[in-house]
């Protein structure tokens, strides 16, 4: 079967290489079962021939389509192995620079070695709330799950990062815990998410270093608790540390360096308040020189010591516990400088200025320090014997001293960073973090690998558990038969190392005896192991062992072990730190049974029974209190839901995306990824729900099933008609699951059935095209035959014609010559001599020629006279013309008036029902008044004050006001209101012109300070009440206006009426109201706004992004697992542009109602529309599945929609569409070519709303959903980097979706006749009355 695979269904495979790992190559002839060798061509041209071995053949990989090439999830590759995600790991990172990618359940973070713009808090806040799957991968997305799981699922969480050295496992652990102390705000005045931030920076001072591969590599592994409340906010976080590598305090390879701290110490040594501490600079000490390397390229010691101190006075630790610290670090500095010489004979002696140093710091005795620094207590049977121990014992002591000094300072500070994290309240939740070391191989490797080794593997084999697990639970809830699936099982290695008689065992025996060494400890090793097929001997070497991890075969040099794993300290040495009159150090070695106890819900059992140690000098080896912190470790994961987070180092040198793809692999087999591909391919790794297939494959489905309605049906049949083998997939009850390589022979046959559908196309296309232009042609060639045609008759007839004028002509001339000749002759005849009798008898021959000499003269006046006549007519004609077209354009002017008023009255009619309702009622209520007036018509005789409104309220000691009835009672619905835009603020106006007519100003500040109160109550008792917001704005704004119009001030006057200027206030300036007002109008307008958009965001990237609203246009691909996983509630409702359109209707529709001012309106429809601008174009930055033509061609099909709404709601001309502009472009570029160089400087010309940054990242994430669609290479968006070099702007990523533009409230003076205002009875505001 698989040999007619490389025949039909692919013709690309990988190859092994040495060089690149795997390599691409193209199949030249068929393969058939019994070939010995595989015909194959590279991609540099040559050809090549893979052998195969007849009795197991083993055919190469094949490769995935293109399309499939780049995508989110590896799990979304229908090839499942080795090379594939290599591949695709390596388009992502060196093409797309993208830098994370999920493989099922795991983050694969591959260190970038450059800053990056996607980690802002605009960014932390696009990924809040977002499902998994939605989102393209990233840290934050990984935390957002875990903190989202924690308070839906009410469990605890886990993100277990790891990878090797310099891979960025701390600077992603330091991003997820930002992440979680930026969206879930305390909310006290502790700031206690700031403390969790502060503490990385204590943390790496005291326990990173440089070494070979990182210059801030952890060494500690760390697990960082952080604990939230029951509204799922931080209250606290607690740390634990693993296994700090304490060797590195007195000995560092080669260009490696001492923990940060001492370098930073001596980089202030100048400073006051280290004057004490007899400081000097780094090169000048043993433990910070030995390297030679002491310090880092861009890293200024200086600056981090600032920044140390500066966080631990943000935990609040005291600056005596800090000068405390300095004082033991310059101790341990000093103690290494102790020079260790014989004395002569066997004994030894220990004198140096830097142990008066130390012992002055410490306030420990020189002397006893001195004597058991180079003597050592041994306790016999009967007696007590003092030895002397020669210098290399003694020098080995002295470090033992650093480094249990500088251990115990280490746990000291952890457990005070602890306790100023712990802030009183009780836990609901905690998510862990754990940084801790992965899989680790150099050329030597000693007692710290194999610690390292030894956690991994346990970590490992909880991960295989945990997606085995998940695997399983994904085939129960599809209702598919659950069959065993085989993946490594590293139990057999961890019992070599862990198990009765195994590794860490026998470590822990030899240690008991006095005189053990590393070679009988070895020797035991190879006598009780060999038979173990994962332990080995070296061949070339008796000091070492192999380990057959699940990641590598390991090599380990025995040398050291039994050292590091006693960690011994002498009896005595540890009795003159006890008996320090330095409390701080005394604390640290005072006998305290601190075993590792677990936390509340944990309890620590060891794997076998405790040994008793023989003396206190071995009371618990370094191997068994790691074994024994690792168990609490599994246990509180095993307790947790975790979430993977794998760091690769893609290159050892440190450069800014370099992909070797042989470091990357070692990487991959190391830390699990690809026995996460290994477990997938083995079952069913690509997934469809029903819908996602048939969107993706109904092109492949014949008419009888496309006219199926139940789609699940339609796909069930297609899939059983197209796949004959029903073990290549199965139907589960939401999805379709597929064997590997099923997915890509459909993508193969869809493009098969697209491109015979574009032969098609292109066929009648170019068929059309070509009989378009034959008949076109044709046409034009039977006009031009017509021409010729037409020109030869007619010159025919004209040849005729002239040839017959000639005739006459000639014939007519031939007779005028005759009768001239004739006539001539006569004339000389007669003059011969019969002049006399010829004229007497025929005078005719002179009056013939007076004749025609008279004719000629009529006819010429005649002709003259018709050519005066046509002028004369010609010139009447067109005023006659200019004067009915000037009367058909009044004629029209006047029909388009009609028409107008016919619309106009066609309105009115549809009011008439209404209006005479109101108009019934308004009568009622004149009637009332009109009875009224006649009472209290002396009463107002002689006054000015007209139409004045007043409450009796007013008028009680109390001090009542209108506020409390009027802003509570009046409701923003109501035929009246929405009739009379700004009833409320009108009558609030008349209530203060009564006050300012009877000149009180205790009433009207009364009343104003009333109206203010009234109008903030309503706005606090509906703060999401979208329509009393906008009613209130609207009013405000109304009373604002009035307040200016009825001021008395002239620039606010122009326009009244001298009836509107007899409402002016004529005694109180409330100009400082009037500003008191603005405020609070911008604050109800904040508040409206904030309303409108937490309504409309949910529908933006629905609507806008999600939504196919081009029929025939998809842009689906094949999902991953996070796209199957994704928490997405089920049955959510799916929103569309319609959907947009009909909410910004419904806003419009409320502000119109409310009789919003037409530019306040403008301006909020403006913030809206900026809003979903920038919550587009963000998604589109941060996902890569929407970044393609057709996405961009939908986009742009939705700005239309929205433009088309502005015009419909008469707002065309606002400025609205230019905050789209950048959403526009992004459009634009994700529709034009992108290969060229002019396509490159028309990407720099026209994207001028977007800054490069974002540019480069659209270009980046490019994602081609056919195979039609070519990427965008490497050199193009290095040719658009070139042409944006001189381009200004911000290099944020992100928009800033919070960005409010300043509200203005423009004066627009009210024609409202005040006097004429009616207070209808509708309202129920009985308690004011008209004066």
């Amino acid at each position: 079967s698989l040999s007619g695979e490389l025949q039909s269904n692919c013709r690309i495979v990988w190859v092994p290489d040495p060089k690149h790992v795997w390599k691409s190559a193209e199949i030249i002839r068929d393969f058939h079962l019994g070939n010995s060798v595989l015909d194959l061509r590279l991609e540099d041209g040559t050809e090549y021939q893979f052998k195969v071995d007849l009795e197991s053949p083993l055919l190469p990989h094949l490769r995935n389509p293109d399309i499939l090439v780049g995508e989110n999830d590896l799990t979304a590759l229908s090839y499942l192995h080795e090379p594939a995600v290599l591949h695709n790991l390596r388009v992502r990172f060196v093409e797309s620079k993208i830098i994370y990618t999920y493989c099922g359940i795991i983050l694969v973070a591959v260190n970038p070695y450059k800053q990056l713009h996607i980690y802002g808090d605009a960014v932390i806040q696009a990924y809040s709330g977002q499902n998994m799957g939605d989102m393209d991968p990233h840290i934050f997305a990984v935390a957002e799950e875990a903190y989202k799981q924690m308070a839906r699922n009410r469990k605890n969480q886990s993100i277990i990062v790891s990878g090797e050295s310099g891979a960025g496992k701390t600077v992603s652990a330091r991003y997820a815990m930002r992440y979680f102390a930026v969206v879930s705000k305390s909310g006290s005045k502790t700031r206690v998410e700031d403390k969790v931030l502060a503490s990385n920076p204590i943390t790496e001072a005291i326990g990173n270093a440089k070494t070979t591969r990182n210059y801030n590599s952890s060494r500690f592994g760390k697990y960082t608790e952080i604990s939230f409340d029951k509204q799922y906010r931080i209250i606290g976080a607690n740390m634990r540390t693993y296994l700090l590598e304490k060797s590195r305090v007195v000995f560092q390879a080669e260009n490696e360096r001492n923990y940060h701290i001492f370098y930073q110490m001596c980089a202030c040594a100048e400073l006051p308040e280290f004057q004490t501490l007899r400081l000097s600079s780094a090169d000048k000490f043993q433990y910070t020189s030995m390297s030679g390397e002491i310090g880092i390229e861009g890293v200024d010691d200086r600056r981090d010591m600032e920044e140390t101190r500066k966080t631990f006075s943000l935990l609040g630790l005291t600056d005596e516990f800090q000068s405390d610290v300095f004082r033991v670090l310059a101790a341990i500095l000093h103690l290494g400088n102790v020079q260790i010489k014989a004395a002569g004979g066997e004994h030894s002696s220990s004198s140096d200025p830097h142990l008066v140093v130390f012992c002055d710091l410490l306030h420990v005795s020189a002397p006893e320090l001195c004597r058991w620094l180079c003597n050592r207590r041994m306790v016999l049977v009967m007696e007590t014997v003092v030895m002397p121990v020669p210098p290399e014992r003694a020098t080995s002591a002295r470090d033992a001293l650093a480094k249990q000094v500088y251990a115990k300072l280490f746990d000291c500070v952890i457990q005070k960073i602890n306790a100023a994290l712990k802030v009183p309240g009780i836990q609901h939740a905690f998510v862990g973090v754990l940084d801790i070391y992965g899989f680790e191989t150099f050329d030597t490797n000693s007692f710290e690998q194999f610690c390292i080794n030894y956690a991994n593997e346990k970590l490992q084999q909880q991960f295989n558990l945990h997606v085995f697990k998940l695997e399983q639970e994904e085939y129960m809830k599809e209702d598919i038969p659950w069959t065993l699936i085989d993946f490594y099982d590293n139990q057999p290695v961890i019992d070599l190392i862990e198990a009765k008689m195994g590794i860490l065992d026998l470590l822990d025996e030899e240690c008991l005896f006095p005189q053990g060494t590393d070679q009988n400890w070895l020797q035991k090793l190879y006598n009780y192991l060999h038979d173990n097929p994962l332990f080995e001997k070296p061949r070339m070497s008796n000091e070492a062992f192999m380990i057959q991890h699940f990641a590598d075969k390991v090599e380990y040099q025995s040398k050291g072990f039994l050292e590091k794993n006693r960690d011994a300290l002498y009896e005595d040495l540890l009795e003159i730190m006890r008996a320090s009159k330095f409390e701080f150090l005394a604390n640290f070695f005072h006998e305290e049974a601190q075993s590792i106890k677990p936390t509340k819900g944990f309890q620590v059992k060891s794997a076998r029974p405790g040994v008793k140690p023989a003396n206190k000098e071995l009371r618990t080896t370094v191997g068994d209190k790691f074994r024994s912190s690792l168990y609490l470790l599994m246990e509180t994961l095993n307790a947790t839901t975790p979430h993977y987070v794998r760091c690769i180092k893609p290159n050892d040198e440190k450069l800014p995306f370099e992909y070797d793809s042989r470091r990357v692999v070692q990487q991959l087999r190391a830390c699990g990824v690809l026995e996460t591909i290994h477990i997938s391919a083995q079952s069913y790794p690509s997934r469809w729900t029903y819908i996602e297939f048939y969107n993706r494959y109904s092109i492949l489905m014949t008419p009888m099933e496309l006219t199926v309605k139940d789609k699940q049906q339609a796909c069930k049949t297609a899939v059983q008609r197209i796949i004959q083998d029903s073990n290549q997939y199965k139907f589960g009850r939401t999805k379709i699951f597929f064997r590997a390589g099923q997915v890509a022979y459909l993508e193969k046959l869809r493009l098969d059935r697209l491109r015979g559908a574009c032969v098609i196309l292109q066929k009648h296309v170019r068929g059309w095209s070509q009989r378009r232009w034959y008949l076109r042609t044709r046409e034009a060639v039977i006009v031009l035959q017509q021409y010729v045609r037409g020109q030869r008759q007619i010159r025919a007839a004209a040849i005729k014609h002239g040839w017959a004028a000639l005739v006459l002509q000639r014939h007519w001339r031939g007779y005028r010559m005759r009768q001239i000749y004739l006539l001539v002759r006569l004339y000389f005849k007669l003059r011969e001599g019969e002049a006399v009798l010829c004229t007497e008898s025929n005078p005719h021959g002179f009056l013939v020629v007076r004749i025609a000499e008279n004719n000629m003269e009529i006819l010429r006046e005649d002709h003259e006279k018709e050519v005066v006549e046509l002028t004369e007519e010609i010139r009447r004609l067109k005023e006659e013309r200019g004067r009915l077209q000037l009367q058909m354009g009044q004629e029209g002017q006047v029909n388009s008036d009609l028409q107008e008023q016919v619309v106009q009255l066609a309105k009115h009619v549809k009011t008439i029902p209404e209006l005479r309702k109101d108009l019934r009622s308004l009568q009622t209520l004149r009637d009332a008044t009109n009875r009224r007036r006649g009472e209290q018509a002396e009463q107002a005789r002689g006054t000015h004050l007209q139409g004045m409104l007043l409450t009796s309220d007013l008028l009680t000691p109390e001090r009542r006001v209108v506020n409390p009835c009027l802003c509570s009672d009046l409701k923003p619905r109501g035929v009246v209101v929405n009739m009379i835009p700004g009833l409320a603020a009108y009558i609030i106006y008349m209530c203060i012109r009564h006050s300012d007519y009877l000149n009180d100003g205790t009433k009207l500040k009364s009343l104003m300070n009333g109206v203010i109160t009234g109008v903030k109550a309503v706005i606090k008792d509906h703060q999401k009440d979208f329509e009393t917001l906008s009613f209130w704005l609207s009013n405000t704004n109304h009373l604002i206006n009035c307040l200016k119009q009825y001021s008395g001030e002239e620039e606010f006057m122009k326009q009244n009426t001298p009836r509107q200027n007899n409402n002016c206030l004529k005694n109180f300036d409330l100009s400082e109201h009037r500003q008191i007002l603005s405020d609070l109008a911008i604050h109800i307008y904040h508040r409206f706004l904030t309303v409108m958009e937490k309504t409309l965001t949910p529908m933006i990237v629905p609507g806008m992004l999600e939504h196919e609203s081009l029929q025939g246009v998809f842009s689906m691909k094949p999902p991953g697992f996070r796209q199957r996983s994704a928490s997405a509630p089920p049955g959510a409702e799916a929103h569309t542009i319609t959907s947009v359109l009909q909410m910004l209707s419904s806003f419009h529709g409320t502000m119109t109602q409310h009789g919003m001012e037409a530019g306040l309106l403008r301006q909020a429809v403006k913030q809206l529309f900026f809003l979903t601008g920038a919550v587009t174009l963000n998604n589109i930055l941060l996902r890569k599945d929407l970044c393609s033509c057709r996405k961009g061609m939908q986009i742009r099909c939705n700005i239309s929609y929205l433009e088309e709404w502005l015009k419909e709601q008469g707002l065309g001309a606002s400025s609205a569409m230019d905050t789209l502009k950048p959403l526009s472009q992004a459009a634009w570029l994700l529709q034009v070519n992108k290969s060229t160089d002019e396509d490159a400087k028309d990407i720099a010309d026209n994207c001028t709303e977007l800054n490069p940054v974002q540019i480069i990242k659209i270009l980046n994430s490019y994602t081609p959903i056919d195979a039609f669609e070519k990427r965008v290479t490497s050199s193009f968006v290095r040719k658009v980097q070139a042409q944006l070099q001189d381009h200004e702007g911000s290099n944020q990523l992100m928009l800033d979706t919070q960005y409010r533009f300043q509200v203005t409230f423009p004066f627009c003076p009210s024609p409202q006749a005040l006097e004429l205002l009616q207070v209808p009875s509708s309202l129920h505001l009985g308690f004011l009355t008209r004066l």
